[in-house]
């Protein structure tokens, strides 16, 4: 057999003898961790889940769910950081821990815009403008004109310190000159509680903890705070077409992971999520929990959470938010 020949038989054992082994290591080759840094029971759930049964077909894997809370969710995000960018941890969290407790605490220990490599933007939940029945507007400005005339005599709540609800509440006092004073509840039903006994007059929630009451007429909603209506309050405007286009607000839910995260498995998931979320089925279902399903590409997330980031941090820093 002459040199070339033995060459050739040699290279073609060699990768037959690689086959099995590069095979065995074609990602994903077991099930994929999904850090939620929430405690069990939150939406994010069932909105990940209106997806990750088609997603998980098309991979041939299952996504195990895993609830690490903490410290503001400062916690399982850290978690997701630190691990290895092998595709088999991926982060699924809010607004705040994107773009709001990196402006928040004085130091997180890490900075989700660089150590976290965005896969999707899943779907948000707009925030509402909603108001005391007593509270004489009709629309989203004739409420900051009564305000502004009215300084100091009008609260407004939200479900804790540092919520996309509190900071879209401190913005929404920041357009009427500082004329609210903000009253921080522990969750959403007390807040709702207290906006319908009329202890607090105004507060920004999402439409799951407000739908019923919005809805017999107990509470007005005056605004949605995206930039297209809802499907379950098709008469409420957007603040854009109330005339303020840049009073937005919601609590969204990103999936992310670890960067150095290869590129193609960013990009696989990104096109496998994004079109489940196409499905009217998926739709349905992350609609039934007031959320609008989004689906964008991972460049197009990174531009919304450095967009998102440097909005909060202008709204913490000129309201001199602090966490207690």
């Amino acid at each position: 057999m002459h040199f070339a020949q033995r060459i050739a038989v040699l290279a073609a054992c060699i990768g037959v003898a690689a086959a099995p082994a590069a095979l065995g290591q074609e990602w994903p080759a077991r099930p994929i961790r999904v850090v939620i840094p929430n405690v069990a029971g939150s939406v994010s759930e069932p909105v990940f889940r209106a997806v990750s049964a088609t997603v998980e077909a098309k991979l041939g894997q299952r996504f195990l769910l895993e609830n690490k809370p903490g410290a503001a969710g400062n916690i399982g995000t850290a978690e997701v950081v630190r691990a290895a960018p092998d595709g088999y941890t991926l982060l699924l969290a809010p607004t705040a821990n994107y773009a709001v407790t990196p402006h928040l605490f004085k130091d997180i220990g890490y900075d989700p815009l660089t150590q976290l490599d965005p896969i999707t933007l899943l779907a948000e939940a707009p925030l509402l403008t909603i108001v005391n029945t007593n509270v004489p507007a009709k629309t989203l400005k004739e409420l900051i004109d009564y305000v502004r005339a009215n300084p100091g005599k009008f609260n407004y709540g939200s479900p804790g310190t540092g919520s996309p609800a509190h900071l879209t509440g401190a913005f929404f006092s920041q357009l009427t000159g500082d004329a609210l004073v903000y009253v921080p509840y522990k969750g959403t039903p007390p807040m709702v509680q207290a906006l319908m006994a009329n202890d607090i007059q105004i507060a920004f929630p999402t439409l799951t903890g407000v739908i019923s009451m919005v809805r017999s007429g107990r509470l007005k909603a005056l605004a949605v705070m995206a930039t297209q209506r809802m499907v379950e309050l098709p008469d409420v405007p957007t603040s854009a077409e109330a005339g303020f286009p840049q009073l937005l607000g919601g609590n969204w839910w990103v999936l992310s992971a670890p960067h150095g995260t290869s590129p193609n498995i960013i990009a696989r998931l990104a096109s496998e999520f994004r079109a489940a979320l196409a499905i009217p089925e998926a739709r349905k279902r992350i609609a039934s929990v007031g959320h609008v399903p989004i689906g964008l590409t991972p460049g197009e997330t990174a531009a919304f959470l450095k967009s998102e980031s440097a909005r909060y941090k202008t709204v913490v820093e000129k309201g001199g938010i602090k966490t207690e």
